[in-house]
């Protein structure tokens, strides 16, 4: 078993000159960094003070989801044959907030439309789906449903 390690760095730069200290007092804004690449601006979704204009928590899940889902299925089209010339995807994901605080998702549905060579192999390029979402490291970490409904195209 290979064991892979990752590092970032985020930093609360939220501070509007008294720290925490009331929690309406303070902005959510923070960056996240990791060396050698360009910075991320974060900060919280708006329902939850933050600024709309950055990436909240949420949205990077839905992100790393839809990423790593789509390396996954660009390798196994790969080894099939299937030329993808485009790929983009519409994330949606719910998530319940609880009465008493906190909160979890409970789905997410991922929505590529992709764009490949061979009408052929429509019938396998959608069926890889499956096999994608069965590697997908991120898909294996949550404890809820990622779907797929994809959209194939053909150049």
């Amino acid at each position: 078993m290979k064991i892979h390690h990752y590092k970032l760095k985020v930093t609360w730069t939220g501070n509007l000159g008294t720290g925490t200290s009331k929690y309406d007092e303070y902005s959510r804004d923070h960056v996240i960094s990791a060396k050698g690449k360009s910075d991320l601006l974060g900060s919280a979704d708006p329902a939850f003070r933050g600024d709309a204009s950055k990436y909240n928590p949420e949205e990077m899940l839905l992100s790393a989801l839809s990423t790593c889902h789509m390396l996954w299925y660009f390798h196994f089209c790969s080894d099939n044959g299937i030329v993808v010339t485009d790929y983009f995807d519409e994330p949606e994901g719910i998530m319940e907030e609880a009465s008493t605080g906190g909160g979890k998702f409970v789905e997410v549905i991922l929505k590529p439309t992709i764009t490949i060579t061979d009408a052929s192999k429509a019938a396998l390029a959608i069926e890889l789906h499956e096999k994608a979402n069965s590697k997908c490291f991120i898909a294996n970490s949550v404890n809820f449903p990622v779907h797929h409904l994809p959209k194939i195209q053909i150049l």
